[in-house]
């Protein structure tokens, strides 16, 4: 940094020293998280506080959580950098606080559980030998391959579904309708599918899934099937429809890196529902923030 912007860390220390009486220990800490941020802007050519933004400082938190920090102490450290961005508001040298709105990860978050891409495989290439089993075959392509609630699923119409285009129109949370794509393989099944539910369905009954009964197969029988199907497999993991989801969310982030893609696909509101679903941390931020920027790649 410059030696200008670099004095001020001084300054703030020394104005905490007078109004706030810190020990020894608290001051040594608050000089290691401002110098931790001063090395951050040199490695970043920020030479001046001004340059600072909301993306910097959440991208420097992703990389200290990323290199070890714990969420507790990201959490100390942000709070340290606010306290220093108020004192430089309050002194006239920058007009907002770049650090007001950046939260820590949360410490012991439970991440969903996924497939891994072999697993998924296994998962599908069984063989089928009577109608159900193609059904069931089906539905888990679908949950894969378009990464459906399993409300959505069990609430699918024949109508809904559109095999010249390979979409499928979903009915989601808040009643809001998304046009989703299905896979190849998924419309492969599909057709054996419909084939067979000609010979079984109820008249008048518009579900796509339906049961022995001719009638829309309910989430509950789904759940049975899928577990049933799943030990079938071997894969030593309990399987049910979320997980397929989880999975289809986390393989297609990392092959795409579009966030805001995936979320459109999952149908959420919110992306930071997205970023917990996909594993996306601030670790993995951190990390497609260094591959992917121009101005972030270290210098040898």
């Amino acid at each position: 940094m410059q030696a200008g912007a670099a004095a001020w860390i001084e300054r703030y220390l020394a104005h905490l020293r007078t109004e706030r009486r810190l020990s020894p220990n608290t001051e040594s800490s608050y000089r290691r998280d401002l110098g931790a941020l001063a090395a951050f802007c040199d490695v970043e050519s920020l030479g001046t506080w001004t340059r600072l933004d909301n993306f910097h400082i959440r991208t420097f938190a992703a990389r200290e959580h990323r290199d070890g920090l714990g969420p507790r102490s990201v959490q100390r450290r942000l709070s340290a950098l606010r306290g220093f961005f108020n004192y430089l508001i309050r002194e006239k040298v920058i007009e907002a606080n770049p650090a007001a709105d950046i939260r820590a990860p949360k410490a012991a978050r439970r991440l969903p559980k996924t497939l891994d891409v072999d697993q998924v495989a296994s998962l599908l290439t069984r063989k089928t030998a009577d109608p159900l089993s193609r059904r069931d075959l089906a539905m888990l392509e679908l949950l894969y391959s378009s990464g459906l609630r399993l409300a959505e699923l069990v609430g699918l119409d024949v109508g809904d579904l559109d095999l010249a285009d390979r979409t499928v129109r979903v009915l989601g949370k808040g009643s809001k309708t998304r046009i989703l794509p299905v896979g190849r393989q998924a419309i492969v099944t599909l057709r054996a599918w419909l084939a067979d539910r000609a010979t079984i369905v109820k008249p008048g009954v518009k579900a796509l899934f339906v049961g022995q009964n001719g009638q829309r197969l309910g989430a509950r029988a789904v759940q049975k099937r899928i577990r049933r199907w799943a030990a079938g497999s071997e894969l030593g993991v309990p399987v049910h429809p979320h997980l397929l989801r989880h999975s289809f969310a986390t393989h297609l982030l990392e092959s795409s890196r579009d966030l805001r893609g995936v979320q459109e696909l999952l149908g959420h509101a919110d992306i930071s529902t997205t970023q917990v679903y996909t594993h996306l941390d601030f670790a993995h931020l951190a990390r497609v923030y260094d591959e992917a920027h121009p101005r972030a790649r270290r210098r040898r």
